[in-house]
């Protein structure tokens, strides 16, 4: 049975921590996953981070990151940088898609791990509260785009997220990350199986669905990932949120900053895989 959109409200004050926030976000049962998470950030994807400095130590912000894959190895991977990496490390809340929200086992697992489905109202509320929350506004599309068209950043799908930094004058840090194109090399999408199946897309990659599951399997690219520096949206004030030109503006500025670190990382590995 599909989860329904998790909207939530403030809840009212409590003598005691519970264990669980009212999204689902475990941090004990998180952090039972922490050294498998370093494992594949340190020794499977090697990945080297520069500018994780630009993440606040606290309060809000919105991370907007370049996005691959149908199975969000990029976002645990930022996750784990800041996690990890950082003078202050803190958990950042990445926004899934909800179609991964109906998958039966794998949406405890996203919530439990502190993810959220993808809505404005739910970014809104995560930042009003200091979090740092994580996007892919490139949605869908991006995550099975063919690989001769890898790391160039498609034009955010909506502008919800841009209005909602400004509407709350939360910080935008562009995240670019190089690697994630390789784990799952996307030869082209199958539309109409994916209909069939109720998916958003079934990407086909050299290993899969020819090797079953093992083609699920990720390949161990060599990754980069470069926290950009902080796009201020406080000073902007929030009618203008409302401004389909304003949004447009910093919608493509965002992107074109994702787009120029993406660059200025490529030509650091020698191949794909060193």
């Amino acid at each position: 049975m599909a989860r329904p959109l998790h909207l939530v409200e403030e809840p009212p004050p409590a003598i005691l921590q519970p264990r669980l926030d009212d999204f689902g976000f475990d941090r004990e049962f998180t952090e039972l996953f922490q050294p498998l998470a370093e494992w594949f950030y340190r020794d499977y994807w090697r990945v080297e981070t520069s500018g994780v400095e630009n993440v606040p130590a606290e309060g809000a912000a919105l991370l907007v990151a370049n996005h691959a894959g149908m199975i969000p190895w990029d976002g645990a991977m930022i996750r784990t940088a800041i996690s990890s990496g950082h003078a202050n490390p803190r958990h950042a809340r990445m926004l899934v898609a909800d179609w991964a929200f109906q998958m039966p086992f794998l949406s405890e697992f996203l919530l439990k791990t502190g993810n959220v489905v993808a809505h404005p109202q739910n970014a809104t509320t995560l930042l009003e509260r200091g979090e740092l929350v994580g996007v892919f506004p490139e949605g869908v599309k991006a995550a099975v785009k063919p690989f001769r068209e890898r790391y160039r950043v498609r034009r955010f799908g909506r502008s919800g997220l841009v209005q909602v930094a400004i509407r709350t004058g939360t910080p935008i840090i562009p995240v670019a990350v190089v690697g994630s194109e390789e784990v799952h090399p996307v030869l082209f999408d199958l539309p109409v199986l994916a209909d069939a199946l109720g998916l958003p897309a079934f990407p086909v990659t050299p290993t899969w669905p020819l090797l079953g599951l093992l083609g699920a399997i990720p390949l161990p690219s060599k990754w980069l990932i470069a926290f950009g520096e902080p796009i201020d949206m406080g000073s902007y004030g929030p009618s203008t949120a409302s401004d389909p030109a304003l949004v447009l503006e910093l919608s493509e500025r965002v992107r074109g900053a994702i787009q120029a670190k993406l660059f200025e990382l490529l030509p650091r590995r020698r191949t794909a895989f060193y």
